[in-house]
């Protein structure tokens, strides 16, 4: 028989004086609060952070392949050839999931009486509008054709509201260069991406349009957008592609790379989020120490009376312990409750909201990863019962004489 877990199995029903018995209270609440703070702030930081990266992908790929001439420009001077070797040798990688081209151009663009200033990226073919369909809010996508050049444009709800342009409307796009030149367009659909980087600068056009502009062949692109399998590997695959296929006159980026100021912020979210993990463990760590040490002094009589009949030191602290670990797991089932449901609700109904010119969604995202679930039940258990290992020591100290006489 495990005779500390016998104790401990018994003196978990006696009524706790008052005072104990608030201490324990106060204990459970803590670790149940700090268990469904943790669970939430993952959830949230999670969520946002995949939905603004799926954001930025769902626009521009994961990694983008130039001319070695292009500079920071927003415009495509310099194109690449699709016909090169490396076009289909990137394809072929592991872990590449499409490949699309793509070409900017920067002009103006007029509606009536009002301008502004925009830069046009030219989409082909390959352009993976499924990715990109959930960010239409009117409208719909354009089919681009190779034969011909449609002239459907599809514009940002900031760049439309600002041009007070509505589906079916023609728009004028101006080219300044050796001569003013100028495209007819017309609105099919806006969309919102809630990123400004992308809403206040780009429209989409047939890519087409940019090549004879250009004068390019068909075969000409301003670069080629890689889209993977899973974001963690494009640092890895950027490399392999940098290094191993890309000849002397193309250079590749990742877009954290190209977007530094976007994944810098989001970096920034994962540590408050391991600060909030922190402060919490430290909270319930806090109030289970004081418990304990509350449940060993209300016990003294009974520590003295066990080790008078030849109980150890380190039996009489597994009971303290055992009894600390019930509380815990209580703490952690009402913790675990809460978090998650919280969770569930925001998932479903999104209750809470956000300022989207602030933090680019309208409200705030939930992700589950139950492994992370798991992973956080595990680390509060084990931490907070490792935690009270050294105050459970106090036990070492009492002596059965005094124990015995201790009221």
């Amino acid at each position: 028989m495990n005779f500390p877990f016998f104790i401990a199995r018994r003196i978990a029903g006696v009524r706790q004086s008052s005072f104990s018995g608030l201490i324990i209270k106060i204990a459970t609440v803590a670790v149940a609060l700090s268990l469904a703070v943790m669970l939430i702030s993952t959830a949230f930081v999670t969520g946002f952070r995949k939905e603004i990266s799926k954001r930025v992908f769902g626009f521009d790929g994961h990694i983008k392949v130039r001319s070695f001439d292009a500079n920071r420009s927003f415009e495509d001077k310099v194109p690449i050839s699709l016909d090169k070797s490396f076009y289909k040798k990137i394809q072929s990688l592991e872990g590449v999931q499409h490949v699309q081209s793509f070409a900017h151009k920067i002009g103006v663009l007029k509606n009536e009486e009002i301008i502004e200033g925009i830069i046009l990226k030219g989409v082909a073919s390959d352009f993976d509008w499924e990715s990109f369909q959930p960010y239409i809010k009117e409208g719909s996508p354009f089919e681009v054709v190779d034969s011909t050049k449609t002239k459907a444009i599809l514009l940002s709800d900031y760049t439309a509201k600002r041009l007070k342009a509505k589906i079916g409307d023609d728009l004028l796009a101006y080219f300044v260069e050796e001569r003013v030149r100028y495209r007819k367009f017309e609105l099919v659909g806006i969309y919102k991406t809630g990123l400004e980087e992308y809403d206040e600068r780009f429209a989409l056009i047939d890519i087409g349009h940019i090549q004879k502009l250009n004068k390019w062949e068909k075969n000409e692109v301003g670069g080629v957008s890689v889209i993977l399998d899973n974001y963690e590997m494009m640092d890895t695959i950027n490399d392999k592609i940098y290094y191993s296929v890309l000849d002397h006159e193309t250079k590749s980026n990742t877009i954290r790379e190209i977007n530094p100021g976007i994944f810098d912020w989001l970096e920034l979210q994962g540590t408050n989020e391991f600060i909030i993990l922190t402060l919490m463990i430290i909270v319930a760590i806090i109030n289970m120490i004081t418990a304990l040490l509350i449940l060993i002094l209300e016990r003294t009589n009974m520590i003295g009376i066990l080790k008078a009949l030849g109980a150890n030191n380190q039996s009489i602290r597994r009971i303290f312990l055992y009894k600390a670990a019930r509380i815990i797991g209580i703490g952690m089932l009402i913790g675990n409750l809460i978090g998650i449901g919280v969770c569930f609700l925001q998932y479903y109904f999104q209750i809470i909201k956000l300022d989207e010119a602030s933090y680019y969604l309208s409200y705030a995202p939930v992700d589950f990863n139950w492994w992370s679930i798991i992973l956080i039940n595990i680390g509060v258990f084990v931490i907070s019962l490792l935690a009270l290992i050294v105050p459970s020591y106090l036990v070492s100290w009492i002596t059965p004489i005094k124990a015995i006489r201790f009221d």
